[in-house]
C-alpha cells in the first residue's frame, strides 16, 4: 500500500499529476484543489495517497493533506459515491466546508459539486452527519481536519478526552495539536497522553 509520495512534480493534467520519485513516475488522480496546491513542474511535493483497486482498474488517488484523504474515504463509503464523484466534491468544497455542510445537513452545498444531484447530496449529508462532528479541525490550519475516521486513534483520543470531562471543541483542538506533534501514525495512548498535557496545560 502506497500511503505517501515525496518527489518532484513532473507533469499535470485536468485531474491528474505525475510525481517523480527517484526516477519513477507515479500517476496520481487528484481533485482540482490538490492540483492547485502542488505548484509548478519541478517543484518538490508531498502527496498523501490512497490506492484503489477494482476488477478493471488500479489507480493512485493523491491528496494535498491527510484530511482530504480522510474525507475521500468517508465519501467513498457512501453508496453511489465513487472516486470521481468524491474528487469532484473535494474540488468544489474545502474539508472545512464539507464538514460544515454535513454537520449542518446542508445538502445544497454538497450539490454544488459536478455530478452530484440533490438525492445523492442528501444521502451524503445524512450518512456523514454524525461522523462530521468527530472530524476536528487542526488548530492554526483552517480547513485541515485531523485524521479522525471512525475507529481511528485520533477519533478515539477525542472521545477519551470528552469522557474525562473536556468539552468537544477543547478535546478536538488538543488532539489536533497532538497529531501535529506526533504525526498521523501516532498510537492512541501517545495521543491521549500528549493531548491531555496540552488540554490541561
Amino acid at each position: 500500500m502506497i500511503a505517501k509520495l515525496t518527489g518532484l512534480l513532473d507533469d499535470t493534467g485536468p485531474d491528474w499529476a505525475i510525481i517523480d520519485v527517484n526516477g519513477v513516475g507515479y500517476l496520481v488522480h487528484c481533485s482540482a484543489r490538490t492540483l492547485s496546491h502542488l505548484g509548478i513542474r519541478g517543484d518538490r511535493v508531498v502527496v498523501h495517497t490512497e490506492m484503489q483497486v477494482s476488477e478493471t482498474d488500479q489507480r493512485l488517488i493523491g491528496f494535498a493533506s491527510g484530511a482530504e484523504r480522510n474525507w475521500f474515504r468517508l465519501l467513498t463509503a457512501v453508496q453511489g459515491v465513487g472516486s470521481k464523484v468524491a474528487l469532484a466534491i473535494l474540488s468544489a468544497l474545502t474539508t472545512e466546508e464539507l464538514q460544515r455542510a454535513c454537520a449542518g445537513s446542508d445538502s445544497a452545498m454538497v450539490a454544488r459539486a459536478n455530478g452530484v444531484g440533490p438525492k445523492l447530496a442528501s444521502r451524503i449529508v445524512n450518512e456523514l452527519k454524525d461522523k462530521a462532528g468527530g472530524m476536528p479541525t487542526a488548530p492554526g490550519a483552517p480547513g485541515v481536519a485531523v485524521a479522525a475516521l471512525p475507529g481511528s486513534a485520533s477519533a478515539d483520543a477525542v472521545s477519551a478526552l470528552q469522557n474525562l470531562g473536556f468539552k468537544p471543541a477543547v478535546a478536538a483542538s488538543a488532539v489536533g495539536k497532538a497529531v501535529d506533534e506526533l504525526g498521523e501514525e501516532a498510537g492512541l495512548n501517545d495521543l491521549v497522553r500528549v493531548a491531555l498535557k496540552l488540554a490541561t496545560g
